[in-house]
């Protein structure tokens, strides 16, 4: 009998050390964005932070599109090393699209994304929709290659401008 209440006793407190494990996973995504603040200073290279908060792939291409002039923090174009503080509005043009984002939380290290959204507020324009392409002719089994009145067809079809026929 002493051995039940013994077990008991385990049992209770293996249960709260699991809920305690369960508030530490709901603060997991916080304490990741706090490790990866930065020491002293509120302040981040921003060729770093566009790539810590997922803007672009590598840092290597957030410094190549700041020497670009891609990158413009507050409405002016920076270099790589430019420090970025809470509050700045970056404007950074990236595949096609411009992304203007405005800075909530300086981070130094990348973070996953459902963290990295929590740090910066993102007024960007909604990106263009997506042209409906034409899928490509298939030809059918065995009919061979194209005569050259079926391609010059193709052609006019596509708007390569082939010769005009009469």
């Amino acid at each position: 009998m002493a051995s039940d209440g013994a077990d008991v006793e385990q049992n209770v407190e293996q249960v709260e050390q699991n809920e305690q494990v369960e508030r530490n996973d709901e603060k997991t995504a916080v304490t990741a964005a706090e490790a990866a603040r930065p020491a002293g200073g509120e302040s981040v290279r921003v060729d770093s932070w566009i790539w810590s908060v997922r803007l672009v792939k590598t840092r290597s291409m957030g410094a190549t599109a700041c020497r670009g002039g891609h990158v413009r923090v507050n409405g002016e174009r920076v270099k790589p090393a430019y420090a970025v503080h809470v509050g700045d509005e970056v404007r950074l043009r990236h595949g096609g699209r411009e992304r203007i984002v405005v800075v909530k939380r300086v981070i130094r290290k990348r973070v996953g994304a459902p963290v990295a959204v929590e740090c910066y507020v993102d007024n960007s324009p909604p990106p263009p929709p997506r042209e409906a392409v034409a899928p490509a002719g298939i030809r059918d089994r065995g009919t061979g290659r194209p005569t050259k009145r079926d391609r010059r067809e193709l052609e006019r079809l596509r708007g390569l401008g082939g010769p005009e026929a009469p």
